[in-house]
């Protein structure tokens, strides 16, 4: 990757300079003053600067105030964040230096980036009205550019157009660089009211080059960089492409397709520091990304992070990023309704921060009822499968992960219908066209193993919603939701594929919650969950078989064991040879005479599928080998639990149970299962040992 070039800062007249880089504000004086140098990998910690983590706009002291959807941030000279607070509202918010959060006078259609000039003045890209606007320190609102018509036109500000904004910054001379998201292409409003294009063609598309020669994929964030040079997050490409002046486009760094990893996908916005070093949100994967001034890329902070102690930062979806004058990167933790700030650790701080609390639950949650995605809407529907199986892949591994969702059964060709009143959130809510699990996000939920906004013939169901793009030959290749679009309550999403069902997911993609907790009208669970087998495994994972006197011999000895039940669980009205998941399990030892034994007053409940664990081997912590289902492999359905590990509450970790911990002598296993409505198996619950 090329390397950006050093060069000395300028000080003219012993005057500071200010920079702005997609929204970051530095003052740059004599190097007496700087900030200290970035160090690629530090060791952070978290802390949450506004937002108790439920969905709202409720203003006042920082633990206790509520946002929409903080999207970007901005930081100004004297410390303060604004906010864009993309909620029902569309509104621009304030964190005061003491922690305080006030919504700043007007609206906004979806405010998405921010940038602030050397006078104050704020510029919003308000992408659902496909406008730059400006605030003044005055709080007057005005348009900058753009007649609020989606289309692509250069021109005379008022009559320019753009196409779903996302990004904005704003150079010294007062210049407003913009990402103009849907038409995939940078765009300039000069000072003096003219708006051309400075780099990107007439598709989407990836190239290096100058001008309309250059292509981008749906750029997100934009930033100015110590030297004046634009950089993009070129969300599309999973890329971080730079921009001189001129147009001229290069990459600075790209995710490779065959890394799985994927370290820059689902990036949204990104921020540079002083010394050039560059910061990432990638958005979907929960985690900031670091880039050295080399191009070389290293995960600070969240899912997959090699610092010591800093991959226990949790971040559910970061999209905007603000780099203070202490070197602390303030990030609006969109997803989950919060702006944090990660600060250098030092010696004598805790090597890890403080755990999060778990991000509140959706308020659809809270709602008397949730129509079902088909029609009838008001009526029942068959659930074929729930959160936490386990799934394999096509390659034959029977517990590649866990089933994340809701699945209801649906004819191939149905018309898949918005169960909620949402507005889509993310700039690329939607993946995978013509693929079996071709899906749509809009905020709450996610509706998968659809045509996305087509008929089974590949028509639009809706073209004002969705854009569906075609090959040369016809064929449709990409279907494009823009970030903003909003969505009533039985509006058509796209029809079910060869999948025969909707899968559904509640929450963001790094916080799912399970859909059951959904109240669907007819919906209805009077069924016990079935227990078939409960054995014991040694750490190698074989199955003990040793009995004496019809009990299981457990040796003191052993180490730690692993406890495993075979259980299955159906609701009202299920086929009869339908097999679903449990929502909790668990175990308890009692001592011959029934009592209880030490420790084991209540069972432990090890398992419990409230929300999707993050975990990547997760599946293997939470099935034991010989599970599987039906539909990715050729043996029936089994869902086989090892109980004496944890999954819950969105966390997986291995565990085990020592028979050492008790006396020698007779006991009895008794497994705890349950559905989401409370049925608890009562029979074949018992597995009697002997401990020697």
């Amino acid at each position: 990757m090329p390397m950006i070039s050093p060069r000395p800062f300028a000080v003219v007249a012993g005057l500071a300079i200010l920079a702005m880089a997609g929204g970051v504000v530095w003052l740059l004086a004599p190097r007496w003053f700087s900030p200290p140098p970035t160090q690629f990998g530090w060791p952070a910690t978290m802390t949450t600067i506004a937002g108790d983590g439920g969905r709202g706009g409720v203003d006042g002291v920082a633990g206790r105030a509520r946002f929409g959807d903080p999207f970007a941030l901005v930081i100004d000279r004297r410390g303060a964040l604004y906010v864009a607070d993309a909620g029902n509202t569309g509104r621009i918010r304030r964190i005061d230096p003491d922690g305080r959060v006030s919504t700043l006078p007007g609206s906004f259609g979806t405010p998405s980036g921010l940038a602030l000039d050397p006078a104050g003045n704020l510029f919003v890209a308000d992408t659902s009205a496909n406008a730059i606007r400006k605030m003044t320190p005055a709080g007057v609102i005005s348009t900058v550019a753009g007649d609020g018509v989606a289309g692509y036109r250069d021109g005379p500000a008022a009559q320019a157009r753009f196409n779903g904004p996302i990004g904005v910054t704003v150079d010294g001379k007062g210049n407003v660089y913009v990402a103009d998201s849907y038409n995939d292409r940078l765009r300039v409003i000069s000072s003096d009211g003219q708006v051309r294009t400075l780099a990107g063609g007439d598709a989407a598309g990836f190239a290096d080059g100058d001008g309309a020669a250059a292509a981008f994929d749906t750029p997100t964030g934009v930033a100015l960089d110590r030297h004046g040079l634009l950089l993009v997050a070129d969300s599309g490409n999973d890329a971080i492409r730079q921009v001189t002046p001129d147009g001229h486009v290069s990459t600075l760094a790209m995710t490779d397709p065959n890394d799985g990893a994927g370290l820059l996908q689902g990036m949204v916005g990104l921020a540079p520091t002083w010394d050039g070093f560059v910061y990432v949100a990638a958005y979907r994967r929960g985690r900031i990304v670091e880039m050295a001034p080399g191009g070389a890329l290293r995960v600070l902070a969240g899912a997959g992070s090699t610092i010591d102690g800093n991959a226990a930062l949790p971040l559910v979806g970061p999209a905007g990023l603000a780099v203070a004058r202490s070197g602390a990167l303030y990030v609006a933790d969109a997803s989950a309704y919060a702006v944090r700030k990660l600060s250098r650790r030092g010696p004598g701080d805790a090597q890890i921060a403080k755990a999060l609390a778990a991000p509140a639950l959706p308020a659809l949650v809270h709602a008397p009822i949730v129509p079902w995605p088909l029609r009838p809407q008001a009526g029942w529907h068959e659930v074929v499968g729930d959160m936490g199986e386990v799934r394999g892949n096509y390659q034959g591994d029977a517990r590649d992960h866990l089933h994340a969702g809701l699945d209801i059964s649906a004819p191939i060709g149905a018309t898949v219908l918005a169960s909620a009143a949402e507005t889509v959130r993310d700039p690329q809510p939607n993946w995978e066209v013509e693929g079996l699990s071709e899906g749509l996000r809009i905020d709450q939920l996610t509706y998968i193993h659809m045509r996305v906004g087509r008929t089974p013939t590949g028509e639009p169901l809706d073209p004002a919603r969705f854009q569906i793009m075609r090959d040369g030959e016809g064929r449709v290749v990409r279907v494009r939701v823009k970030r903003g679009t909003r969505f009533r309550v039985g509006d058509p999403l796209g029809t079910i594929n060869r999948m025969a069902h909707v899968h559904l997911e509640l929450g963001s993609p790094r916080a799912k919650v399970n859909a059951l907790s959904l109240a669907f009208p007819g919906f209805g669970d009077h069924v016990a969950p079935r227990i078939d087998d409960v054995y014991v495994i040694d750490g190698a994972g074989r199955r003990l078989s040793e009995r004496a006197k019809g009990r299981l011999v457990v040796s003191a000895r052993a180490g730690k064991l692993g406890i495993v039940v075979e259980a299955w669980d159906q609701v009202d009205a299920n086929a009869a040879r339908r097999r679903l998941g449990l929502y909790e399990a668990g175990f308890q030892i009692l001592a011959a005479d029934g009592s209880a034994a030490p420790g084991f007053a209540r069972p432990r409940v090890t398992i419990e599928f409230d929300r999707m664990p993050t975990t990547p081997d997760a599946a293997r912590i939470a099935y034991a080998p010989a599970s599987g289902d039906a539909v990715h492999s050729d043996q029936r359905t089994r869902f086989l639990y090892v109980v004496s590990n944890h999954i819950r509450h969105g966390r997986a970790a291995p565990g085990g149970w020592d028979p050492a911990d008790l006396p020698p002598g007779d006991y009895t296993i008794r497994i705890y299962a349950a559905d989401r409505a409370g049925n608890v198996a009562s029979s074949g619950r018992d597995l009697p040992i002997t401990i020697r």
